[in-house]
């Protein structure tokens, strides 16, 4: 397939709506998601009310971008073929806690904690357009697995959220609450690799690996 490479406008377009997502993160977190206008976003940004306008009709809009741009993953991160469920949980793991240590994830949620009482529609959109689709992934992968006979999941949705729960609640949920709070590639390769056996041990239809005996002739 031929690459489509941008016109100088597009670029110069694509540029100008990174630069006001995050000038619009950033005072979202400093002054609140009520107190900051749009034209103060556009000041900030550097660009003009009409440019900020155009590509923004509300802030609604905004953080919806803003929403988007922080899950979003590359096209070809498909969800892992059938077959073997360790080396399967295993890249599903790493994609996911990936997703969570983007600098701008944090953010997104402070932004959405802090709004939730005025703004509850912040939570919907970080619900449906954010972690939705990554948990979404995750749950056509088991059934995947699950069709294969490698894994025995009658709960899918239960099945992917322990399995998701047991990354964020070490890699992502204390940065929230701890300051200082880091954890090394180490760690976060540790902290897969328990939940991936955690995750067999209980699930594995054929031991462990998910994978059936060999057979002897």
């Amino acid at each position: 397939m031929a690459t489509v490479v941008p016109t100088y406008h597009q670029r110069v377009a694509r540029e100008k709506r990174a630069v006001i997502v995050a000038a619009a993160t950033e005072l979202f977190l400093e002054r609140g998601y009520d107190r900051t206008s749009l034209a103060r976003i556009a000041e900030r940004s550097g660009v003009s009310r009409a440019t900020l306008f155009k590509q923004f009709p509300s802030k609604a809009d905004l953080f919806d971008a803003i929403v988007t741009e922080s899950w979003a993953t590359a096209d070809e991160e498909d969800p892992p073929p059938a077959g073997n469920v360790v080396d399967g949980l295993t890249t599903i793991g790493h994609r996911y806690a990936e997703l969570l240590r983007r600098p701008q994830m944090t953010d997104l949620f402070r932004i959405v904690i802090a709004e939730l009482p005025r703004f509850p529609e912040l939570a919907d959109a970080q619900f449906s357009q954010g972690k939705m689709p990554a948990f979404e992934s995750v749950r056509v992968y088991l059934r995947a697995e699950h069709e294969a006979a490698t894994v025995k999941v009658d709960d899918v949705d239960l099945a992917a959220t322990q399995f998701l729960g047991m990354i964020s609640n070490y890699v992502f949920w204390p940065t929230l609450l701890v300051p200082g709070w880091e954890v090394s590639a180490e760690r976060v390769a540790q902290v897969i690799d328990e939940a991936v056996r955690t995750f067999t041990a209980r699930y594995a239809a054929h031991g462990p690996g998910g994978s059936p005996p060999a057979r002897h002739r």
